[in-house]
């Protein structure tokens, strides 16, 4: 995630009227200011080409921020006449502190200015005045000018967010699934590995064994193995040759890796009606309509293949050499235990290498090991959601990164599925806020303040800041 910098520049409605609040002699272009983390950074040119310092007086200017109250002088610029710069160089007087000081003559035509002053929170609604000060020897003050040479009131919404912990799993159980697509020679059930494209079809199946029989975290708790055939030939015998080939891939299975007995379920089905009826519903088939009314009759398997065969041979035939393959195939679905993880320094491990194997409680352990808002802060919370995509805490954690990345629509997405807990009312109170829907903002807070979050009472009043802001400044 980029680093956020708050970047707040002088309103163009202001702009027009600059030039009007100059002092006659001095003007100001270029003006930025850049509050970067607990810092106010300020940059503009000052054109002095046109100053006149008479003989024994110094100029001094001084820019300043100003709301209400609140003031603070930045660092000063002196430019000395030649009779006062003298005194500066022999120290007889004091020079204003942190001041840049210049000979009448020496300086530029246009100083290039820079300041840094400690950030405070009233500096939001502040304006950026000129202060220029004339003194004669010893430092007296002969006059003072002041002028308003920018301002900006862009508030800064500061979420307060609520990342929340899940609750330790009491087992964490797991599975992986998938499905094989073995072929057998006609009416056989025995297994050939090498035959047609067996190899890489039971290399899905050993793939997804291996990659948890071999990890020491892990328990295999079982295997399920559900053999399918298709609809053609006598249901007796697709139940054969269904309850025959799961056997074979059961023994083939366990010659390989020596599950206990209780390890390996299997299951079979004759005929894979189902499938087709996915096949035929996606189709765009002459007849596809009364296929499905015929799949879905109450007429045994035999004869209902038969009807098909008979009344769309067309169609039958597409089936039988398109469809009919894809339905002999093999389910499978391993369970399995994960260990738990209690050391805060082998979850952080673990997240680097193998994220899938932490709990969302474990992942949240393992973003509070970072700086709250921070890049690592962030990504573990991004992960979790991906972790856990449905899950409502892990969507609502990830509404909060969402929002602090500025990815709105990222954000609604994850609070549409963070569920109707009370911390989602207010995250999608801090949502509207961002996205300047005030009024529907000021509503779930309130729902949330009177819930009893109180962080709801500073957001309400953020909200009320900008939303008066932004009536005035569209």
């Amino acid at each position: 995630m980029k680093k956020i910098l708050v970047v707040i520049a002088v309103l163009a409605a202001f702009a027009a009227s600059v030039q009007a609040q100059q002092l006659s002699d001095v003007s100001v272009s270029k003006l930025n200011l850049v509050k970067n983390g607990e810092n106010m950074n300020i940059e503009m040119d000052i054109d002095v080409s046109k100053l006149n310092v008479k003989n024994r007086r110094s100029v001094h200017l001084l820019p300043a921020f100003k709301n209400g109250d609140d003031y603070v002088e930045l660092s000063s610029i002196g430019i000395y006449s030649r009779g006062r710069y003298i005194d500066y160089q022999r120290r007889e007087e004091e020079v204003f502190e942190g001041e840049t000081v210049y000979k009448e003559g020496t300086e530029p035509d246009v100083l290039k200015y820079k300041a840094t002053v400690p950030y405070e929170a009233w500096m939001d609604g502040s304006s950026v005045y000129f202060i220029k000060r004339v003194c004669g020897c010893c430092q007296n003050l002969i006059s003072e000018e002041y002028a308003g040479v920018g301002g900006f009131y862009i508030p800064v919404f500061k979420p307060h967010y609520k990342y929340i912990q899940p609750k330790p799993e009491l087992s964490k159980q797991r599975e992986l699934s998938g499905s094989a697509y073995i072929d057998f020679v006609v009416s056989r059930t025995d297994i050939n590995p090498t035959y047609r494209n067996n190899e890489q079809e039971l290399g899905k199946i050993i793939a997804t064994i291996d990659s948890v029989k071999n990890d020491k975290d892990i328990k295999v708790r079982h295997l399920y193995l559900k053999g399918f055939a298709s609809p053609e030939s006598p249901y007796s015998n697709n139940t054969r040759l269904a309850k025959g080939r799961v056997a074979a891939l059961k023994d083939y299975v366990n010659k390989l890796y020596s599950f206990d007995n209780e390890v390996i379920k299997t299951d079979y089905e004759p005929e894979n009606w189902a499938g087709l009826r996915e096949f035929v519903a996606a189709s765009s088939l002459v007849n596809k309509n009364d296929i499905i009314a015929a799949i879905d009759s109450d007429l045994a398997p035999d004869k209902k293949e038969q009807e098909i065969k008979t009344k769309w041979p067309a169609d039958y035939q597409f089936m039988l050499a398109v469809y009919y393959p894809a339905l002999r195939k093999t389910d499978y679905k391993i369970e399995y235990t994960i260990v738990d993880y209690t050391d805060v320094n082998q979850i952080l491990e673990i997240f680097r290498t193998a994220p899938n194997k932490l709990s969302l409680n474990e992942l949240y352990i393992a973003a509070n090991a970072h700086t709250p808002g921070s890049k690592e802060y962030l990504e573990v919370f991004e992960t979790a959601v991906k972790m856990y995509p449905n899950d409502p805490i892990a969507n609502l954690n990830a509404a909060n990164v969402a929002i602090a990345e500025g990815n709105h629509a990222k954000a609604k997405q994850h609070l549409d599925k963070a569920g109707d807990t009370i911390e989602t009312v207010y995250t999608t109170g801090i949502y509207y806020t961002a996205v300047g829907e005030y009024d529907k903002a000021e509503e779930y807070l309130n729902r949330a303040k009177e819930a009893g979050i109180t962080e709801a009472d500073e957001m309400l009043a953020q909200c009320a800041k900008l939303k008066a802001y932004y009536a005035v400044n569209k």
